[in-house]
């Protein structure tokens, strides 16, 4: 890894494409936590108290992490350049996962069609939480309704050259908020109030990202998301899977991946539950990479 005054070059792995990244991550135009300019993404991060503007793209050396507005301490460096790493599971070999998908009956129709894309990652648990209680039981389009409200409205931002680069609330603020705040942004009662205790829990230690990882295995760190109220196993999967990057985490409930297997498979109806688990054993250690490359399926 070489340094310059406001650049970074980190080396990436030989199965990355980031273009195909950047197709996930613009999959939505009331996304406010990034910006993409054909094959450049910005997003701001925020260090302590620091805030920074990252400027994202690739060329020949490999990822280039550019500093737009301020050139960091090395400690927040050293700090975004890891959380870089998570956003894009970096550190992920994919040779395993791609080599399954080949003999696979349900992936092997995809196989080859996205290689390079990774599991784009949430770094922040509280973000990785919230986002994923704002999705319960209802579509994408609305989440991000939900999302872009909540942000703005609790949010930190960065200006720059006339563009406003929002920075995700933090737990402590929202910590602080009454349902009824939270009511005024189109949520409901109960993931308002899903939402504020999962903030509280933070704020008081009774979860964190760190004591998450320094559990033993996949029950073990699912058993303790889902003692949270408002987090069930769905969400609970779809936090390992996006903030912990867990490549065993298994969101099998989920609608998506249902319409993904069925499209898949040619079927004239949704699998079943107990269908999925059988025909995905041999997703083993790889179940989190087999839903995002199905997800990924169904839009085009």
């Amino acid at each position: 890894m070489s340094f310059l005054l406001s650049k970074t070059v980190i080396p990436i792995p030989d199965e990355f494409d980031f273009s195909e990244c950047l197709v996930f991550l613009g999959r939505s135009d009331k996304e406010v936590l990034h910006h993409i300019e054909g094959d450049v993404l910005y997003k701001a991060i925020k260090m302590g108290e620091n805030r920074y503007l990252v400027k994202l793209n690739m060329d020949d050396r490999g990822m280039i992490v550019e500093f737009v507005d301020r050139t960091p301490n090395e400690g927040d460096r050293a700090s975004i350049i890891s959380f870089v790493h998570e956003l894009f599971d970096l550190d992920k070999d994919l040779s395993g996962f791609y080599r399954m998908m080949k003999e696979d009956p349900i992936l092997r129709s995809i196989s080859g069609s996205y290689d390079g894309l990774r599991i784009i990652g949430m770094p922040d648990l509280f973000e990785a939480l919230t986002w994923a209680v704002m999705g319960q039981q209802i579509n994408l389009n609305f989440a991000y309704t939900l999302k872009q409200s909540f942000v703005e409205a609790y949010g930190d931002k960065l200006e720059f050259n006339g563009r406003t680069y929002w920075i995700y609330p933090s737990y402590e603020r929202i910590a602080g908020l009454d349902v009824e705040d939270l009511r005024m942004h189109q949520f409901t009662i109960r993931k308002a109030e899903y939402i504020i205790g999962l903030a509280k829990a933070m704020n008081e230690g009774i979860i964190s990202k760190e004591r998450l990882k320094e559990l033993n295995g996949y029950q073990q760190i699912h058993k303790a998301l889902t003692a949270l109220r408002g987090v069930g196993a769905w969400t609970a999967d779809y936090v390992m899977m996006k903030c912990l990057l867990h490549p065993e985490a298994f969101p099998i409930a989920d609608v998506g991946l249902h319409n993904a297997i069925k499209q898949q498979l040619k079927m004239d109806r949704k699998p079943t539950v107990e269908e999925i688990k059988i025909w995905t054993q041999n997703w083993r250690g790889w179940q989190a990479y087999a839903v995002f490359y199905l997800w990924r399926s169904l839009y085009g």
